[in-house]
């Protein structure tokens, strides 16, 4: 008996060096029957220095995948948002575009029937644009997948880092429980997430002035601002290794310089979406916080926690703009 094919979900992932842990994010998608969702996957290599571009192409080959990976070696490092939409521009270009795009991060990999359970669940809630999974670290450790949008209080409380204070002011965290149960949440994490085409086609895809981060929180926004629900969906099942890519967000303690597209990014997502004033609100709090996190480790004998080089940093790159002046970015 022939199965009856429910429509298409296209699957776009782009790598940036860490090809192979593309090819096996590629591997768990092929190895899953999604269900009767017929499924296409865009594979985007966004000008990898280690030669990457090269790796995919012999490995499409010699695996057999020709036709059934669309794949992109691009001549230039797009970033996240602008590496997917060059998929997403040509597939709104085309005259029957699919029902449902999935991104995944080339360090994921599914663990279970993931893109039918997010589909599935799409086609039964038409007023749901956004779904994103339940997702583990190696391991099988819980993980972050699901958050509030952040705001002046959320600001603070992350800068300041102190657990008493973060506990009074839970309720504006931006990061909700690890294994947060199925349920409506401000936004899921960008590593999985399913969205109907139509939805990120009204919203204008994502944001090109983002490079990296607040870019699937900013389009999440303007999706729920045009209407449309974001659902986290603990059914579904992703293996993360976080930051392979840019290792800003890798699991280690020590502290690091962040790189100047992540304040970039900070005070444009305030900017556009909440406007200057509450930009102002907001890089006030973080200053605030930070300089209370300095005195009490110096009180407890503890390093700070920011980021190497924050207060240059964010002046320079995140500050300056808020004034009306260029920012300085650096290396």
């Amino acid at each position: 008996m022939t199965s009856v094919c429910k429509g298409e979900v296209a699957v776009i992932i782009v790598n940036y060096n860490t090809g192979a842990l593309a090819l096996e994010a590629v591997e768990s998608v092929f190895a899953r029957n999604h269900g009767g969702w017929r499924i296409a996957v865009h594979l985007v290599d966004n000008a990898s220095p280690n030669g990457d571009a090269a790796l995919l192409a012999t490995e499409i080959a010699a695996r057999g995948w020709e036709g059934k990976i669309t794949f992109y070696p691009e001549t230039e490092n797009y970033g996240f948002g602008r590496g997917n939409n060059l998929v997403l521009a040509a597939l709104a270009a085309r005259p029957a575009p699919p029902r449902y795009v999935f991104l995944l991060n080339p360090d994921a990999r599914l663990q279970n029937e993931t893109i039918k359970i997010l589909a599935d669940f799409l086609d039964a809630r038409k007023k749901v644009d956004v779904a994103g999974p339940r997702i583990e670290k190696p391991g099988g450790v819980p993980s972050t997948a699901a958050f509030r949008f952040p705001g002046v209080i959320s600001t603070f409380a992350s800068a300041l880092s102190f657990g008493p204070v973060a506990r009074l002011l839970s309720r504006w965290q931006v990061p909700l429980a690890p294994e947060v149960p199925t349920g409506p949440v401000d936004w899921v994490s960008g590593a999985a997430v399913m969205l109907r085409m139509s939805a990120v086609e009204g919203a204008g895809f994502f944001d090109p002035s983002f490079f990296l981060y607040f870019e699937e929180t900013d389009l999440m926004y303007r999706i729920k601002q045009q209407g449309g629900q974001v659902w986290h969906v603990a059914d579904a099942n992703v293996i993360h290794a976080q930051g392979a890519s840019t290792d800003v967000q890798s699991g280690r303690r020590e502290r690091r310089r962040l790189p100047a597209y992540w304040y970039h990014s900070w005070q444009h997502y305030f900017t556009k979406n909440y406007g200057r004033p509450k930009a102002f609100a907001a890089a006030a709090a973080w200053v605030v916080g930070a300089v209370f996190n300095c005195v009490l480790g110096a009180l407890r004998g503890r390093e700070p926690s920011y980021p190497l080089f924050f207060f240059e940093d964010f002046w320079a790159v995140a500050g300056r703009p808020l004034f009306g002046l260029n920012a300085i970015p650096y290396d």
